[in-house]
């Protein structure tokens, strides 16, 4: 139990507690960027713990909230023919398009399958080589390797019938996106460490000066973010903008070069809109030239959807920090779990769904 427990430990968190107030003279506004980040916040009173002058804010790290929904439509066109196993993560199955989710999709006779990897629709590619296999590839940098990997195996076996839905996004031009907006209330950041367990974090120094804001790489469990709010908040009240790693058991500065060099071969860098947000350049991958082949946008030709959001989600400003989801009006009583208007309330990483299920 030692390893589940350790970084739970109530003495040590109202220690690190009682050092946030001590140090905080000032009131500041920090983000943390990934949605697992957000749920520990709710679930385990985090926030509870700080001073009234420091406020947290929930930023675009949950992969599946950010799914534009133009993608969704495209995944269920796609997932309802007759001639595709659509393949995917869990947590995308409920996530609402125009028409429905993925789960109506199956409900209505579509081969639609959750898998705990790509590279388990790779091995159902081999399995069924008269249908098209589909996995809807979506995340951060942080899934990006495996999809990578995936398309790069199926390469070189020569499988002409799998392909993949891109919808990967990259964490530092949403951060920028957010502090060059002229909403912008942030004034710190709790980067994601799972990204920069993958992509490293010299890339964020760049963000800490041009912005002047303190970036802090976080893990997830209490203690680590209690941890990196300190070293957030001791910045900010020193007036300094540097680049700190709390995560430091997991993230090295340079990251997985291995990773990156992978990702680097089968994607390449290309604009990318955002669900509640909207396109933000340089901010996602797309497979290159030399893998377009294995681009399910391209070979089922639906690069021409194009869709409207609901104006009475607020998830967009929820996910720019602007907003928390119980000043929605529609938070948990026309949008619940059973009826989402957006990914927020149904993803397992949104804030909605964070604050609906711990903070009602």
């Amino acid at each position: 139990m030692k390893y589940l427990d350790e970084y739970k430990d109530p003495k040590l968190a109202a220690q690190l507690s009682r050092q946030i107030y001590k140090i905080t003279t000032k009131p500041w506004v920090i983000m943390e960027v990934c949605g697992g980040q957000t749920h520990a916040i709710v679930k385990f009173g985090i926030d509870t713990l700080l001073p009234d002058k420091i406020e947290l804010v929930h930023g675009p790290g949950c992969p599946v909230c950010v799914t534009p929904l133009e993608m969704i439509d495209r995944a269920l066109a796609i997932a309802a023919r007759h001639d595709v196993i659509f393949c995917s993560f869990g947590d995308m199955l409920r996530v609402p398009g125009t028409g429905g989710d993925l789960l109506s999709v199956k409900a209505q006779g579509g081969d639609v399958r959750i898998v705990y990897s790509p590279l388990d629709a790779l091995k159902i590619a081999q399995d069924n080589p008269k249908k098209e296999i589909v996995f809807f590839a979506v995340g951060f940098e942080t899934t990006a390797p495996a999809n990578a990997m995936a398309v790069y195996q199926a390469r070189e076996r020569g499988l002409h019938n799998f392909s993949l839905l891109v919808s990967h996004v990259l964490v530092p031009p949403a951060m920028e996106a957010i502090l060059s907006s002229k909403n912008n209330r942030v004034q710190g950041f709790l980067a994601a460490g799972h990204v920069c367990t993958v992509m490293g974090y010299r890339e964020y120094s760049p963000i800490a000066a041009k912005y002047k804001v303190p970036i802090v790489v976080t893990g997830f469990e209490p203690l680590d973010i209690l941890q990196g709010i300190a070293m957030c908040v001791e910045q900010l009240e020193e007036g300094q903008y540097d680049v700190e790693n709390q995560y430091a058991r997991s993230v090295r500065a340079e990251g997985n070069v291995y990773a990156q060099d992978l990702i680097t071969k089968v994607f390449c860098v290309t604009p990318r809109k955002w669900r509640g947000i909207g396109e933000i350049p340089q901010s996602g991958f797309s497979l290159t030239p030399q893998y377009r082949d294995y681009d399910a946008e391209l070979k089922f030709n639906l690069g021409d959807i194009k869709t409207q959001e609901s104006r009475d989600c607020l998830s967009g400003l929820i996910l720019q920090g602007v907003k928390k989801p119980h000043e929605c009006p529609a938070f948990a009583v026309t949008c619940t779990p059973e009826h989402p208007l957006g990914a927020t309330m149904v993803s397992s990483e949104g804030a909605c769904s964070a604050y609906y299920r711990y903070k009602r």
